[in-house]
């Protein structure tokens, strides 16, 4: 444990990565357990060598916050210390949210502990004196979770607690009441130690908090280092949501697909992704020569025949203003790599109405890097064997073998940094970064080498894109592992014998897995 810790989390990335850790094995068990330590061993430090017996008041909810203080009323020993401990919880243990909590709750109750639940607001008023006796009580009726106005019996009970003005207070991850992104509260509890977890929250370093939040002490519960840096199911719930039930025929992400020409597949293969993967607006731009062969794939397909046999200079007004109506551009898939194509698939990228492109396959051939335009966000999604297509005023690169796989790491960060780029790079293990952050995604078999799963890959990328705006690398991370766990769910049905269609098919299933399709 330490008191400063460098980087800080929004609410929802601690989330993640919560739900990332119990995908890679590290259980909420494990976790609540650790995070209810720390918190005891803060108490333990602040009255070690007292010789009285310390009067533990323990003020909990309903959801993991309590959980927490449940493990840490255990690391507090009723007989053979000098602590005693008695648990308040504000509600009906049957209404507990976590089976963890429960399973704690169950532990002290089972050990005699002095244990009541209150769900009325004057009965937890009449737990006054019993408040004002406490030398320590623990804050732990909200977590990270709270949001707008706090109803009653919680706001009575940080009330009691703001009004036991000679106790010493420990909040258990975020004050209870307190924004945790924010820092901002209609009615929050004022600690004299915050003890949070892993990382700080961003609300808790706000000048607004800082009366609430008194010392900060950032608890490490177990999570390693290389977990943050892992994609996972935690990741795609950072960029897709339930939809609420007003919602209209493209509020929830509108892309538009460049590509085809001397093929129809890639195009098709990526717009079919972008529509597995939840976009409810997807068009394909393509060159007359496919454009009839792709309508005729699908009846879920919206084509756009462009003039020509390939991509040319003719068509790009026409492209650009097609982007306008659109919220993200995925450009490459089967373009071709004829001159002509390659000079046009340059000036859709640097128009001006491409503020959001994911570029892929031959549309690397139109990337000049490093990106210049300030508000352009651009997602390049190559193999090892793709940087050469990319033209660096004149640089060229030279990726580095699979392993060790620090070097790719480092070259993908010092990459994407150097040409203002999100790289998703493709390979056993893909690799993204933005040149700050950097994900992994492990997800993904062997039998993904099959043509076409890239071209999936790009359209996902896309989808995802056109819902977080402002934040390529969240939904890079989010595609990647999608694609690779839908074909991982393919290569257990098909073996080496899997197709890119058959990722796509099983997109929904990976999503379903992760995301309630029920309307908010």
């Amino acid at each position: 444990m330490k008191e400063e810790k460098e980087g800080v989390l929004s609410s929802s990335e601690m989330a993640a990565i919560d739900e990332n850790c119990k995908f890679f094995g590290l259980s909420s068990a494990q976790l609540m357990e650790n995070a209810g330590a720390g918190i005891a061993n803060v108490i333990k430090r602040q009255f070690e060598g007292k010789a009285k017996t310390v009067k533990v008041t323990v003020m909990a909810g309903k959801g993991n916050n309590g959980g927490d203080a449940f493990v840490a009323a255990r690391h507090l020993p009723l007989k053979n210390g000098n602590f005693n401990v008695r648990i308040l919880l504000v509600g009906n243990s049957k209404d507990l949210r976590s089976e963890e909590s429960r399973r704690n709750w169950q532990i002290l109750k089972a050990c005699g502990y002095d244990m009541e639940e209150i769900t009325d607001a004057s009965e937890l008023r009449a737990r006054e004196p019993l408040l004002k006796r406490s030398d320590v009580i623990i804050d732990a009726i909200f977590g990270t979770g709270v949001r707008g106005k706090i109803r009653e019996p919680e706001a009575t009970a940080i009330d009691l607690i703001n009004e036991a003005n000679t106790a010493f207070v420990v909040s258990g991850d975020i004050p209870s009441g307190l924004d945790p992104d924010t820092g901002e509260s209609e009615k929050a509890v004022r600690a004299n130690v915050t003890v949070t977890f892993h990382r700080a929250k961003k609300g808790l370093l706000k000048a607004d908090a800082k009366e609430h939040v008194g010392k900060l002490v950032v608890a490490g519960i177990g999570i390693p280092e290389g977990i943050e840096n892992l994609a996972g199911p935690g990741d795609v719930r950072l960029v897709v949501r339930r939809r609420k039930p007003g919602s209209h025929k493209g509020d929830n992400g509108r892309v538009l697909i460049v590509g085809g020409g001397p093929f129809s597949g890639a195009p098709t293969l990526a717009a079919l992704g972008a529509l597995r993967a939840g976009a409810d607006w997807v068009t394909i731009a393509a060159p007359k020569s496919v454009s009839s062969v792709i309508s005729s794939l699908s009846p879920n397909l919206i084509v756009h025949p462009l003039s020509s046999e390939i991509l040319v200079e003719k068509d790009v007004p026409t492209v650009l203003n097609l982007i306008r109506a659109h919220d993200v551009v995925v450009i490459g898939m089967g373009l071709g790599a004829e001159e002509e194509t390659k000079r046009a698939t340059r000036m859709i990228i640097e128009g001006e109405a491409s503020r959001r492109v994911v570029v892929d396959a031959d549309g690397f051939y139109g990337l000049h890097l490093p990106v210049e335009v300030e508000d352009k966000f651009v997602i390049v999604t190559p193999h090892a064997g793709e940087f050469v297509k990319m033209e660096l005023k004149g640089r060229g690169v030279k990726v580095p073998p699979e392993e060790p796989i620090e070097e790719r790491i480092n070259f993908v960060k010092v990459f994407s940094s150097a040409n203002r780029v999100t790289t998703l790079m493709k390979g056993p293990a893909d690799i993204i970064s933005d040149g700050v952050r950097v994900k992994q995604n492990k997800a993904g078999n062997a039998g993904m080498t099959v043509g076409g799963t890239g071209d999936v890959l790009a359209g996902v990328t896309g989808a995802f894109f056109a819902i977080v705006t402002d934040d390529p690398l969240k939904a890079a991370t989010a595609a990647a592992f999608v694609n690779g766990a839908a074909g991982d769910i393919a290569f257990e049905e098909r073996g080496y014998g899997l197709l890119a269609t058959d990722v796509v098919e099983n997109i929904p299933e990976v999503m379903k897995g992760i995301i309630s399709w029920k309307s908010v």
